[in-house]
C-alpha cells in the first residue's frame, strides 16, 4: 500500500508539472500572438523566466521546446531563444483586421506604417478602407469591412461636429467585433468612457508649446486656429490650460471661419496678432503658420525676431522659409499601439483590460522661436517617430 502511495503522488506531481509547463507554454503563445515579442525578437531566457514564475528551470525548458516543436520560436546555438521570422499558416489566415481612415494623405501615412507593421508582427492581414472626411460613408465603409469579414476594427471616426459624439462611440463599441479608436476619443469624458483607444495627447501636446514659448520669455502668446476638424478641440483645450497655470496673456485667440487659409486668411491672422500685441504664437497646422510667416515677411517684419512661431502637426514644417519649431504627434507610434492593443484583445479576449492610452506628442526645435538652427526635441517619446 505504501509503495502504491509513492506511485500515485509520482503521477500526480507530473501531471502538475505538465500543467505548468503547458500554461507558460500557452501564456507565451499568447505574448507572442498578440505582439508582446515581435519576430525576430529575443525572448527572457529560461533562467529569467524560472526567477520570475517561480517554476523550475525543467518546467520553463518544456515550455520553450513546445514552442519550438510549433514553430513559432527558434533557439540560436549561444545566443538564446528568439519568435520565429514567420508564423505558422493557419496562425496566419485566421485573423483579418479592418481598418477605417478619414483619408491617407499628410497625416496618416505613418499611421498607416505604424499599423501595417503592428498587424504583420501579430500575424494578422489588414484591409482599408477611407471615407474622406465625410461623416455620411463612415457606416457604408465599415459595413464593407465587416462584409470582408475581419476579426477586429481600428477605426478613426467622426466623434466631433456631431451631435451625440458618447452615442456614436457606444454604437461602434457595440460592433459585433472589438473595436479600439485610434486619434480618436471622447474629450473629457471622465470616468463613464468605456471606449477602447490610442490617441496622441494633442492637450499634452499645446500645453508643452506654450510652456516652450514661455521659457524663452514670451508672456503675451496667441492661439491661431482652423474652426474646423477633430484636433482643434483639444488643442484649444491645452492652450487654455497652459496659459492658466502659466499666468499669461487671456483671451488672445483667433479661429479662422474659412475651410482653408489663404494669403489673405494669413493677412487677417497677422491683424489680430497685431492686435492681441502678441509677441509668440502657436499656429495650428503647418501650412497656416507657413502663410502666416510670409504675412509677416510682407508687413517687413521677421520671424522669429519679431515673432516667434510654433506649428501643430509637424508635417511640412521644416519646409517653412523659416523652419518651424513645431508639435509633432508620434503618429507611426499611435498606429503600432493601437495595432498591439487589438491584436492582444483578439487573443485575450474579456481577460484583456481596457486600454485608453493617450501619447504625448514631442516638441520639434528649429529655427522660427530663435534657438538656432539645429533641431532638437522636448517631451513626449525619446525615440524619433
Amino acid at each position: 500500500m505504501r509503495m502504491a502511495g509513492r506511485r500515485e503522488g509520482a503521477v500526480r506531481d507530473t501531471e502538475t508539472k505538465a500543467l505548468k509547463f503547458e500554461a507558460l507554454a500557452d501564456e507565451l503563445k499568447r505574448g507572442i500572438i498578440a505582439g508582446t515579442w515581435t519576430a525576430g525578437q529575443k525572448l527572457p531566457t529560461e533562467q529569467h523566466l524560472a526567477a520570475e514564475t517561480g517554476l523550475s528551470l525543467t518546467t520553463v525548458r518544456r515550455a520553450f521546446d513546445e514552442l519550438v516543436a510549433q514553430d513559432l520560436v527558434v533557439r540560436r546555438q549561444g545566443a538564446g531563444s528568439f519568435v520565429a521570422a514567420r508564423r505558422p499558416r493557419e496562425e496566419r489566415a485566421r485573423r483579418r483586421v479592418g481598418v477605417l481612415l478619414p483619408d491617407t494623405q499628410l497625416y496618416y501615412p505613418r499611421v498607416l506604417q505604424g499599423i501595417e507593421e503592428g498587424l504583420s508582427a501579430a500575424g494578422a492581414s489588414l484591409h482599408l478602407s477611407t471615407y474622406r472626411y465625410d461623416p455620411s460613408l463612415e457606416d457604408g465603409s465599415i459595413e464593407f469591412l465587416l462584409d470582408a469579414g475581419v476579426d477586429g476594427l481600428l477605426l478613426v471616426p467622426t466623434l466631433t461636429t456631431i451631435e451625440d459624439p458618447a452615442g456614436r462611440a457606444q454604437q461602434l463599441m457595440d460592433l459585433p467585433v472589438p473595436v479600439v479608436l485610434l486619434e480618436r476619443s471622447l474629450i473629457d469624458a471622465g470616468p463613464g468612457d468605456r471606449t477602447e483607444h490610442v490617441c496622441s495627447d494633442h492637450q499634452g501636446g499645446a500645453y508643452d508649446a506654450v510652456r516652450h514659448l514661455a521659457a524663452l520669455g514670451h508672456r503675451r502668446v496667441a492661439l491661431l486656429t482652423r474652426d474646423h476638424g477633430p484636433t482643434a478641440p483639444a488643442v484649444v483645450l491645452g492652450y487654455r490650460h497652459a496659459v492658466a497655470d502659466l499666468g499669461l496673456a487671456v483671451d488672445l485667440e483667433f479661429a479662422q471661419v474659412k475651410e482653408a487659409w489663404s494669403a489673405d486668411s494669413a493677412e487677417a491672422a497677422w491683424a489680430r496678432l497685431r492686435d492681441f500685441e502678441a509677441t509668440a504664437a502657436l499656429v495650428f497646422g503647418d501650412r497656416e503658420a507657413t502663410l502666416l510667416q510670409g504675412a509677416i515677411r510682407r508687413a517687413g517684419l521677421s520671424v522669429p525676431d519679431d515673432m516667434a512661431l510654433v506649428s501643430y502637426d509637424d508635417e511640412t514644417a521644416d519646409l517653412a522659409e523659416v523652419p518651424l519649431t513645431a508639435v509633432s504627434p508620434p503618429k507611426y507610434r499611435v498606429g503600432r499601439m493601437a495595432a498591439d492593443v487589438l491584436a492582444r484583445r483578439l487573443v485575450e479576449r474579456d481577460d484583456c483590460p481596457l486600454h485608453q492610452i493617450r501619447l504625448r506628442p514631442r516638441i520639434v526645435v528649429r529655427r522660427s522661436c530663435g534657438t538656432g538652427g539645429a533641431p532638437s526635441h522636448e517631451g513626449g517619446p525619446c525615440v524619433s517617430d
